[in-house]
């Protein structure tokens, strides 16, 4: 079973219930996943390596919240960070959305998202440096989250953070001691006070009643490698991966999701919530990020510009005798399709322009007269 289906069978009825909070995005988004891997204007072609067979296939949409699309990006992504892991423990700095924000969020999706982003950045910044643990610049990277496990609509951002930081001024990586980073009261106070004052200057609307206490979580997670790669979970194979979607019943579909039961609790459990259709397509849809807009940023010493200080950091703990561990194979995972005839692997020869599609599109476009002649 899968969601591009349901989506397929079942527009009409959603685009009436929920026509006016669609957005343009998700309107592209919708457009995209339709498409996907259909009858496209370009296709790729694949040669057998042991008979003569050739094959066309159409190509996939691309979109990031498409459930058939990008599969390998998460790898790749993977691999981009695992480069820059340090040989450091690591923490979970999560920030999250109160409630009663929410409602204006969905409707200034995009100042709401970058204001998070700035503000929650600029928090763990000032926190480190006045930090008599730290001291200093750090790293770390942020991972935009829209939905708990239920799908419902939860926007957070997770920031994974190595335990230490540079002192520009005296050249020396200082090692965060201890089992906490921050503590996340405090964190939490500036959070709100700062996000607020930010969303105060873009004359954004805010609810009369705003609570006064805001959740920052902050947790030690080990080392780097199983936090980026809880981070990576959905980021490219969209918000609910098909396998997820368990029966179609009567018109309810139920999907399955691991429920966390308790902040300490280290089981997880398979639950199962069921809606009809059209609400559970819009419990999808309504994920879709505002076009542009970048759900993964690194920040400090973990950016891109920063791959030489990042060396620099790792042969002074190499000095100091840190242990490295080995990194996990990064090897770019190639696209296979074995051939009909003979079950062999096929060549990727290149994309070219699928004619067939162009002429379907220019039949569809024509105008026809009711007394036409041939």
């Amino acid at each position: 079973m899968k969601f591009i289906e349901l989506l397929r069978d079942h527009l009409d009825a959603f685009n009436q219930a929920y026509d006016g909070q669609i957005t343009s995005s998700m309107r592209q988004a919708i457009f995209a996943m339709l498409n996907c891997r259909s009858n496209t204007e370009r296709t790729s072609q694949w040669a057998c390596r042991s008979c003569t067979h050739t094959a066309d296939f159409p190509l996939s949409c691309g979109h990031r919240s498409c459930p058939q699309c990008q599969h390998n990006a998460t790898t790749e992504w993977l691999n981009k960070q695992q480069a820059k892991l340090l040989p450091v423990e690591y923490y979970m700095v999560t920030f999250t959305l109160p409630y009663e924000l929410r409602v204006t969020a969905k409707h200034q999706s995009e100042l709401m998202y970058q204001a998070m982003f700035s503000v929650a950045a600029s928090v763990l910044k000032d926190f480190a440096k006045n930090s008599k643990q730290l001291g200093g610049d750090i790293g770390f990277t942020g991972v935009l989250h829209t939905h708990n496990r239920r799908r419902d609509y939860h926007p957070h951002i997770h920031f994974i953070i190595p335990a230490g930081s540079f002192n520009k001024h005296k050249k020396q990586w200082k090692k965060n001691k201890g089992k906490y980073l921050f503590n996340a009261f405090n964190p939490a106070k500036v959070w709100r006070a700062r996000l607020l004052a930010q969303l105060a200057k873009l004359s954004l609307k805010l609810p009369s009643s705003i609570p006064q206490k805001w959740v920052v979580d902050c947790q030690h997670v080990g080392k780097g490698l199983p936090a980026l790669k809880y981070l990576s979970r959905y980021l490219y194979r969209g918000v609910l991966p098909d396998k997820n979607i368990v029966s179609n019943i009567d018109g309810q579909i139920s999907f399955a999701y691991l429920e966390n039961h308790g902040q300490n609790s280290q089981t997880n459990t398979t639950e199962i919530r069921t809606l009809p259709t059209v609400e559970f397509l819009w419990l999808v849809l309504q994920h879709v990020l505002p076009k542009g807009l970048r759900r993964v940023r690194d920040f400090g010493l973990l950016r891109g510009g920063s791959a030489r200080l990042r060396q620099r950091i790792r042969l002074m703990l190499a000095v100091a005798g840190t242990v490295f561990a080995p990194l996990e194979n990064t090897t770019k995972t190639q696209a296979i399709r074995p051939c009909p005839c003979c079950r062999q692997p096929m060549i990727f020869m290149g994309v070219h322009r699928n004619k067939h599609a162009r002429l379907t599109s220019f039949l569809r476009q024509k105008p026809t007269t009711p007394n036409a002649t041939v």
